[in-house]
């Protein structure tokens, strides 16, 4: 008989996620109830907010109980169904959690599943660029940062999942892009493949100069996936009237210290800049708005998606951690199944 084998989270973390963290579970699957869908899960989304939901406190979303299944987006198809919204062969995204099946009601708030169709992009896109990381550079870009034509943006994190998509969608309004990201292969890859203006590459180089040489004329916007020095740095550059997404700021999300704020904050008072948040779930409304844009440029060849797929289950642990060692090249997925 077919069983579910899951994640759960077994403590909370200090500093990097380790194995003990986790309780891995394998139970059999039991009969769907009227209203109910069973979900083979196929790709899984791995992504730095995890992290964060494995604290206890106060956030945006409530923390990911002790003995609760990881919580992760992903895409699978339905393999049984007691629902008429939901019929076996489709496929659907939404909240599976680490593991191998979900079971519960079509209509339960946390999964909220929606279909899909593998015709018009690859699954896992689904979870990258037609996805939350999508939905969040589209969003935080458009609605915090504000950009113009002719003004210039900087991404951090600009190889990964949100910084790939923010830097392009930038370029198709009319902005000159600057992306700051770990590696020459990374920094080729953005400028080469995505079309930003520059790449700084914050490990063999120094951010600082980078910004000097690629931002002449200073800094309108900054999409900020890191947090740390580099916002600090990226601080010094900033123009009046500048706009700061903070999307994320993973270079401290294993800090066993306080996080470190940025020192260099009255830029924004002598700039008169702004500084915001952007939580993806905010605009769950108007997704679908985002969704066919961002599908309209892909169509037109304007716009491209990188994923990072790491193979089995049982990988996760050193797949999440991934994340976190700077080792993943484009949005980090686990595959869980073949459909």
């Amino acid at each position: 008989m077919e069983t579910n084998l899951q994640f759960r989270l077994a403590a909370r973390p200090v500093g990097m996620v380790k194995d003990s963290d986790w309780q891995v579970v394998e139970e059999a699957l039991r009969p769907l109830a009227d209203g109910e869908i069973r979900v083979k899960v196929l790709y899984l989304s791995l992504d730095p907010a995890m992290r964060g939901w494995m604290n206890e406190g106060k956030s945006y979303i409530r923390p990911v109980a002790i003995g609760e299944v990881m919580r992760a987006g992903g895409v699978g198809v339905v393999v049984e169904s007691k629902s008429p919204r939901f019929a076996p062969g489709d496929h659907v995204a939404g909240g599976t959690g680490v593991q191998r099946y979900w079971t519960g009601a079509a209509d339960d708030k946390a999964g909220h599943f929606h279909t899909i169709d593998p015709q018009l992009a690859p699954l896992t896109t689904y979870l990258n660029t037609l996805g939350m990381p999508g939905m969040t550079a589209y969003f935080g870009l458009l609605e915090v940062g504000q950009p113009k034509a002719g003004e210039t943006v900087v991404v951090s994190g600009a190889a990964g999942a949100v910084g790939q998509t923010v830097g392009q969608v930038a370029k198709q309004l009319g902005c000159r892009v600057v992306g700051i990201a770990g590696g020459q292969d990374k920094c080729d890859f953005v400028v080469n493949q995505l079309g930003f203006d520059a790449c700084i590459d914050y490990k063999n180089a120094s951010v600082k100069d980078g910004l000097k040489q690629h931002c002449p004329q200073g800094v309108d916007v900054y999409f900020d996936n890191v947090g740390g020095e580099i916002l600090d740095t990226v601080l010094t550059r900033i123009n009046l009237k500048a706009r700061i997404v903070i999307c994320g700021a993973i270079s401290q999300y294993n800090n066993t210290t306080p996080v470190k704020g940025p020192s260099n904050y009255l830029a924004l008072l002598v700039n008169r800049a702004r500084m915001e948040g952007i939580v993806v779930f905010d605009y769950a409304d108007r997704y679908h708005l985002g969704v066919a844009a961002l599908a309209g440029w892909m169509k037109e060849g304007k716009l491209k998606s990188k994923e990072d797929v790491v193979q089995g289950l049982t990988q996760f642990p050193q797949a999440l951690n991934m994340l976190f060692e700077g080792k993943n090249f484009g949005k980090l997925v686990l595959q869980v199944a073949t459909a």
